[in-house]
């Protein structure tokens, strides 16, 4: 078999690093509703963002909880990452962390002000999990269903710059440049397994 025998699977994917401030995650809300709109799945801007708002939430208090732990500034040097992507039928919402520590779903009481983040996400996403990339840390994905299987059409758009208020999105440095890395793994690797999922369709 040649590379000319493979059949390329349409995929779109997009991400962002940002500084691991609590402002981060009204940026990722701004990244979900343009990143969607230039793919033309509007259709999913206000479930992506409620999931992208709780996973970017959980991720940024993880990473100032672990910054003040080592007596870091939560600034310049503690970044998150935020990834979206379109493969087959599936849409993906992955929020990366440079801690190893699990998101713990509660249930919380009525009166409780907080902990229902990934109750949310239960009940919004087909399925939720914690994908370890091999540059530490993790990523926290959701999938949710696209309602429909992602054509090469929907691949081709003008690439249009996401603006962000100053200070919120990450220098190019080693911090920047890892959470890169991580969202690279994870988008490679499961962009292999899908392929490999569909060639054994079609070959059965």
């Amino acid at each position: 078999m040649s590379a000319d025998d493979v059949t390329p699977i349409p995929l779109l994917a997009s991400s962002v690093r940002l500084n691991a401030v609590p402002q981060a995650v009204a940026a990722t809300r701004l990244f979900v509703r343009h990143t969607l709109t230039l793919w033309d799945l509007e259709e999913h801007v206000e479930t992506v963002a409620l999931i992208m708002s709780e996973l970017a939430t959980n991720a940024v208090l993880a990473s100032i909880t672990d910054a003040q732990a080592r007596m870091e500034e939560t600034t310049d040097e503690v970044v998150i990452g935020a990834q979206i992507r379109a493969i087959e039928a599936s849409l993906f919402v992955e929020v990366y962390d440079r801690t190893s520590a699990v998101p713990v779903r509660r249930n919380p009481d009525q009166d409780a002000e907080g902990g229902r983040g990934l109750l949310l996400v239960d009940v919004l996403a087909k399925q939720w999990n914690v994908y370890r990339p091999s540059v530490g840390g993790k990523i926290v994905w959701a999938e949710l269903p696209l309602g429909f299987a992602l054509e090469p059409f929907h691949c081709h758009y003008e690439h249009m710059p996401l603006l962000l208020p100053q200070g919120l999105r990450a220098k190019h440095g080693p911090a920047e440049n890892l959470v890169r890395r991580a969202l690279l793994d994870c988008l490679l690797k499961t962009t292999l397994q899908a392929n490999a999922a569909m060639r054994m369709t079609d070959a059965t």
